[in-house]
């Protein structure tokens, strides 16, 4: 479970202006409100409870799409309702027609992608151009958010998770984390049983092409992150001649097996490690913890395994939550900075900037409770996944892949415990070429932890030789779009004129 969340950290910011969206619901930039089946309600109440108002000139409007339960008895009757928004420009001209947006995962919000995308490029989010042409679409996955959201884990067994040493090095510490995985895993089969396979990877991909169809749209141009990025090429597989443009940014690779996938990420974030530790060493001025960053966490590590430092809420910084912490931080460059004070603050006696960043990656709100993510996050990925090793080659793993990966190979091979006692039916997503696709557009960051930029040609070459192009950012941190000009040039051509990216283009970090 560990770091199989791949999907975007998403921004936290509260800009300032007046709160001037568009009418609700209107057809703006005096074009015809396009076809579709969707019956669309006023929802500024989303972006506000985001963020604490709509954006200027935004509308934002929501809806939900029936789908099958089942696709492969769609007659059976049993439903869910995808949840979904729709983000229009009061500038909006010459509409191409729906962008539809994931953010990763599994288990991350694509409604609330959207309304911070929806601020535009000033906050980090997306680019004029793309909200002039696109209707906006953000959505929920099947289980996830406010599509029917599994919920099996308990705030009490997540909060022990999370705290436990990700590393624990005797056999009877390692049996303790290992029983409490199977209590999650048995606790999700004991709620939802044979309806687990449900959530798979595969049927949340069928369900984007009837929201396509809902949204009147007659192929799909999509943007999708990490996870999104597997979510978009099992679509490619199954719906090729239903493409108009897919941008999949920091790419998963499906041909991997889980063993595989889980070793990459492990390779990833050392890689994204060491580079924060040089960062450190060449800014010091920045870094509080320079000039040995990696013996400052390994040293925090240590002593919290002894004498853990008590937070602001009575939780103690256990090795687990600093561990999450340097996860957190890792995901955006920015967050370098957010981690070198957060470990400099510990070493003086103050937790609170260490449990702000795991509770950032966690999702655990102030009162203790968890958001539906991780459920997700383990049902989506435990039901994908039919190669999953046993606890006892998970326990032969941890110790090699602590040699080679010393700060995070056995603690992402411990995370592969969940799917080790997953008893649900398993539904593995489709590895193969997208026969009859037009060109796919594969975003991938040099730097990235948690998709590693490895994968990136890995995926086109599996989408077809004219199908798969790869697109490069120099980087660090987990994706890249829309962080240069370069990578926005490059990304909105394609999507506004589908203009495929010069082959073996590189854009610089900045």
């Amino acid at each position: 479970m560990l770091l199989a969340l791949s999907g975007c950290t998403l921004p936290s910011f509260a800009p300032n202006g007046a709160d001037e969206p568009a009418g609700p619901g209107q057809a703006v930039g005096g074009s015809a409100a396009p076809s579709g089946t969707i019956a669309w309600k006023p929802c500024p109440e989303v972006p506000r409870e985001l963020v604490g108002r709509a954006a200027t000139g935004m509308s934002y409007d929501c809806g939900t799409v029936r789908v099958p339960r089942d696709w492969s008895v769609p007659s059976a009757g049993e439903s869910y309702d995808i949840a979904l928004i729709r983000i229009r420009s009061a500038k909006q001209r010459d509409r191409i027609g729906s962008l539809l947006l994931n953010p990763g995962g599994p288990g991350a919000s694509g409604i609330e992608l959207a309304a911070y995308f929806s601020f535009g490029p000033t906050f980090g989010g997306l680019p004029t151009e793309i909200t002039d042409r696109f209707d906006v679409i953000g959505f929920d996955p099947r289980g996830i958010g406010r599509s029917n959201p599994v919920k099996c884990l308990s705030d009490a067994d997540q909060d022990v998770f999370f705290g436990s040493d990700q590393d624990p090095v005797s056999q009877a510490a390692f049996d303790e984390l290992a029983a409490v995985n199977k209590r999650m895993a048995d606790d999700c089969a004991e709620k939802y049983g044979d309806q687990l396979r449900t959530f798979s990877t595969e049927q949340a991909a069928r369900d984007m092409d009837a929201l396509r169809e809902a949204l009147g749209d007659e192929k799909l141009s999509y943007l999708g992150f990490s996870y999104g990025t597997l979510l978009g090429a099992t679509y490619a597989q199954l719906f090729p001649d239903k493409i108009r443009a897919l941008v999949l940014d920091g790419a998963i690779d499906p041909t991997e097996d889980y063993v595989q996938s889980s070793e990459a990420q492990a390779m990833g974030f050392e890689r994204a490690f060491a580079n924060f530790t040089a960062w450190c060493t060449k800014t010091p001025a920045k870094c509080p913890i320079a000039p040995d960053a990696r013996g400052a966490v390994t040293d925090a590590l240590a002593k919290s395994k002894a004498s853990p430092v008590r937070g602001p809420d009575g939780r103690d910084a256990t090795a687990g939550w600093i561990l999450y912490a340097v996860i957190s931080s890792l995901y955006t460059e920015s967050g370098w900075a957010s981690l070198a004070e957060a470990v400099d603050d510990l070493q003086r006696g103050d937790a609170t900037a260490i449990f702000e960043l795991a509770d950032q990656y966690t999702e655990r709100q102030p009162d203790g409770t968890y958001t539906n993510m991780f459920d997700a996050n383990i049902v989506v990925n435990c039901t994908d996944t039919d190669d999953a090793p046993t606890v006892p080659q998970v326990r032969k793993l941890q110790s090699e892949w602590r040699e080679k990966y010393p700060m995070f190979g056995a603690p992402i091979a411990v995370g592969m415990l969940p799917c080790a006692n997953w008893s649900g039916e398993r539904d593995p997503y489709p590895a193969g070429e997208a026969k009859g696709a037009p060109p796919i557009v594969v975003v991938g960051t040099t730097g990235d932890p948690a998709t590693p930029y490895e994968n990136t040609a890995d995926l086109a070459a599996m989408l077809g030789e004219d199908v798969g192009h790869v697109l490069t950012w120099e980087g660090e941190g987990h994706t890249a779009y829309p962080s240069t000009d370069c990578i926005v040039d490059a990304v909105d051509g394609y999507l506004i004129d589908l203009t495929v990216p010069q082959e073996g283009l590189r854009c610089p970090a900045r």
